[in-house]
């Protein structure tokens, strides 16, 4: 610890003592993302800004809760980056446990050996079972045929409980290792949010028809011409899902029942959404190919009486025009009343985010977890 630390935690012994409790914080890593306090007295949100520290040095944060603060009997809290995909881990990549004291005075000195990053690292023990369903699923609305998998919670076999389901595009780039793009980590994700006890979900990933896929996820007659998107449409919903809830333990019900992609694959889902809203209730939509339907009508006659849940993801760094799009359809589904209540919409910006498997990886569990685990 240097001077200037030494001489700040000396004033805090010497003169400020009895105002309050303040928290003292040091760290191995230190670098320029702010460190947040989330707790038991706050609903653990992570990014809460009247809970973000004071950096006072090198790997050194100080927080004082304010002198009237209504403590709970025993404060329970963690420190984060300013989300769970960045939460403190001890040396060797463990959860931390949750730190707590009760205590409501004086200084209590805590220690952070590393940070999560982008939710890794993983525990293998959590990985979920990936099953594949079939090499060869049959698609009657298309007369085709298309290897779809199942993600399965790593404790499904052990386990009598039943699962809300998310239905990803693009399976190709959603935990292939070998995917030329680089893939989403979604195995590695789910086991991540399973260790932290965040929730469990069966994810159906349903791989794209290569040549054809633009052609399967366009919808109508569009600027790419004639699609397939409609059968496409059909075959997830009347086809896909009624075997999935027949052969997996599933909560059937449209609240559990999410459907997303991102790109291309993020149109289809936004169809997929609009058309069916009575069985999905959760969209999960990452950089959206909007720019194919420029004149995107909304049919809020379609809307369900229970708020579909939307959460929407663009990067700053993607088109010129992606942000924009993304705002306008969010706006549109506000004022189509096709969503009556806007905090049921999650808009996410990463303004240096590229259209990339790396940036859609590091939404994916904040987008689950929003859809399906946050109650709030």
């Amino acid at each position: 610890m240097n001077s200037n630390n030494t001489k700040f935690t000396y004033e805090l012994n010497n003169s400020i003592l009895n105002t309050g409790l303040h928290i003292i914080l040091t760290t191995d890593e230190d670098d320029v993302r702010p460190v947040y306090i989330s707790g038991n007295f706050n609903q653990w949100r992570t990014q809460d800004k009247e809970f973000i520290m004071e950096k006072i040095g090198i790997g050194l944060h100080h927080y004082k809760f304010p002198h009237d603060f209504d403590y709970p009997a025993e404060l329970l809290y963690k420190f984060t980056k300013g989300d769970w995909s960045e939460v403190e881990i001890d040396i060797r990549g463990n959860r931390t446990e949750n730190r707590s004291t009760h205590n409501h005075t004086g200084i209590q000195k805590e220690h952070v050996a590393r940070w999560r990053k982008n939710w890794l690292p993983f525990k293998q023990s959590f990985l979920p079972q990936v099953q594949l369903i079939s090499d060869e699923f049959i698609i009657p609305q298309l007369n085709k045929t298309r290897k779809i998998w199942a993600l399965l919670p790593h404790d499904y076999d052990n386990s009598s409980e039943s699962y809300p389901v998310m239905y990803l595009q693009d399976a190709q780039n959603l935990f292939n290792e070998a995917a030329e793009f680089g893939n989403w980590e979604i195995d590695k994700k789910l086991a991540v949010m399973s260790e932290y006890k965040i929730g469990k979900i069966i994810i159906i990933a349903i791989e794209h028809a290569e040549e054809d896929r633009i052609k399967e996820y366009n919808v109508g007659k569009t600027v790419l011409g004639k699609g397939q998107g409609k059968k496409y449409i059909r075959f997830v919903t009347d086809t896909l899902k009624p075997y999935v809830d027949s052969n997996f333990r599933t909560k059937k019900e449209r609240e559990f029942t999410g459907i997303g992609g991102s790109s291309m694959g993020g149109l289809i889902s936004v169809f997929s959404g609009l058309r069916n809203p009575e069985v999905y209730g959760k969209l999960m939509i990452f950089s959206p190919s909007l720019w194919v339907v420029p004149e995107l009508k909304i049919n809020s006659k379609k809307a369900n009486s229970a708020d579909t849940k939307i959460y929407l993801y663009a990067g700053g760094d993607e088109s010129t025009t992606m942000i924009e799009h993304v705002k306008k359809f969010q706006e549109d589904l506000i004022s189509s009343e096709f969503v009556k209540d806007k905090s049921k919409i999650n808009l996410s910006i990463n303004r240096q985010g590229k259209h990339s498997e790396t940036y859609w990886s590091d939404e994916f569990p904040k987008a689950i977890e929003w859809l399906f685990f946050n109650t709030k």
